[in-house]
C-alpha cells in the first residue's frame, strides 16, 4: 500500500492510497503487507486546478517504485505480516441493574406507553367497539389506582417488586397481561448501579443495552486472554456475547482489518518552548499598540 500526498486531484483534497494486489507474490513477500509512506513525495503546481495543488514529479515517482521493489524497511517503508492488521470485534455485555418505585412522576410515564394507550382503543365498530373501549378505559383506571396504592418504597430487586405488584393486582382484581407488566416495569424503573442484577427466567443476567460495548482483539491473541486482561479488571461483571460470530469461520467475534498509516509513520514533533511562544505574544502586542496609535493618531499610548 502506498500513501500518496494530499491535494493530488481536481475535486478532492483527501488522502489517497494505491493498493498493489497480486496472487503471484514471491516467497519473501507472501503473507506480508508493505506500506510505503509517500505523502511527502510531491512538488507544488505552478497553477492550482481546484483542489489539485500538488503533483508527483517523475523522479519522485521513480523513487516510490524503487522503494516498492527493494522491499526493505526504512524511514518510508514498513513491512508487517497480514495478521498484524486483523482483529476480531467482540461484543461485551454488562448486567442490567434497575430500581423500581411507584412515584407520581414515574407512574405518569405509563401514559406514554403505546401498549397502555391501546387498551382504550378498538378496531371494531359500533356497539362492540364502544364496549371494548369502555372495558379498556376501566382497566386503565384500575391500573392507575393500583399503582398509586403501591407503597412508595424504593425496590432494588426486580423480582421482589414484581411479586409485590402481582400480589396487589390480584387483591385489586386487576388482570395484568405480560405486555402490561413489561410496560409498567419500564415506566417505574431507573438504572441504578447499586441495584440487584436483573435476570431472565433461567437465572442468567440480562444485558444492559446502554452499557453494551465492543472490543477489537488482535488475531494473534486469544479472545479470552484479552478479555481477562483488558476488560475484567475494570468491569468484573461483564461477559462476551458468544452469539456474535463471524460468518466464515463461525468463531466468536467478527473478523475485520484496519491499516492506520499514522500509527506506523508518526513522527513526534516537540512543542515550541515557552520562551518562543512568549516572544511571539510580545511581538503581537507591539503590533497591536502600533496599529492603535495609527488609528487614533495618539503618540501617548503606552506599551502593553
Amino acid at each position: 500500500m502506498v500513501a500518496l500526498p494530499e491535494q493530488l486531484f481536481y475535486n478532492t483534497g483527501i488522502a489517497t492510497y494505491v493498493w498493489v494486489l497480486t496472487n503471484r507474490k514471491p516467497l519473501e513477500r507472501k503473507g506480508k503487507v508493505q506500506m510505503v509512506d509517500a505523502t511527502s513525495f510531491w512538488a507544488p503546481m505552478r497553477k492550482s486546478l481546484g483542489d489539485k495543488r500538488r503533483e508527483i514529479p517523475r523522479e519522485k515517482a521513480d523513487e516510490i517504485v524503487k522503494l516498492l521493489r527493494d522491499f526493505e524497511e526504512g524511514e518510508y517503508v514498513k513491512i508487517s505480516p497480514t495478521t498484524h492488521f486483523g482483529f476480531r470485534k467482540i461484543t461485551v455485555e454488562c448486567p442490567l441493574r434497575l430500581n423500581f418505585q411507584a412515584r407520581a412522576e414515574r407512574i405518569a410515564l405509563l401514559e406514554e406507553q403505546r401498549v397502555f394507550q391501546a387498551l382504550a382503543q378498538s378496531k371494531r365498530k359500533g356497539d362492540a367497539g364502544a364496549a371494548e373501549e369502555a372495558a379498556g378505559q376501566a382497566l386503565q383506571e384500575g391500573i392507575r389506582k393500583l399503582l398509586h396504592d403501591l407503597p412508595d418504597t424504593l425496590f432494588k430487586d426486580r423480582e421482589t417488586f414484581q411479586e409485590t405488584l402481582k400480589a396487589r393486582a390480584e387483591k385489586a382484581w386487576v388482570k395484568l397481561s405480560p405486555p402490561l407488566v413489561k410496560v409498567i416495569l419500564s415506566a417505574l424503573s431507573e438504572r441504578d448501579e447499586t441495584a440487584a442484577i436483573c435476570r431472565d427466567k433461567d437465572g442468567n443476567p440480562e444485558p444492559d443495552t446502554e452499557l453494551r460495548d465492543t472490543e477489537s482483539v488482535p488475531l494473534s491473541e486469544s479472545i479470552e486472554t484479552f478479555f481477562q486482561r483488558e476488560v475484567k479488571p475494570h468491569v468484573p461483571n461483564a461477559w462476551i456475547d458468544t452469539s456474535k460470530r463471524d460468518e466464515k469461520d463461525h468463531q466468536v467475534g467478527v473478523i475485520g482489518y484496519e491499516i492506520n498509516f499514522n500509527r506506523y509513520f508518526y513522527k513526534y514533533k516537540p512543542p515550541r518552548s515557552l520562551e518562543e511562544i512568549e516572544a511571539d505574544i510580545r511581538a503581537i502586542e507591539q503590533d497591536i499598540v502600533q496599529m492603535l496609535s495609527e488609528v487614533t493618531g495618539s503618540r501617548g499610548l503606552t506599551q502593553l
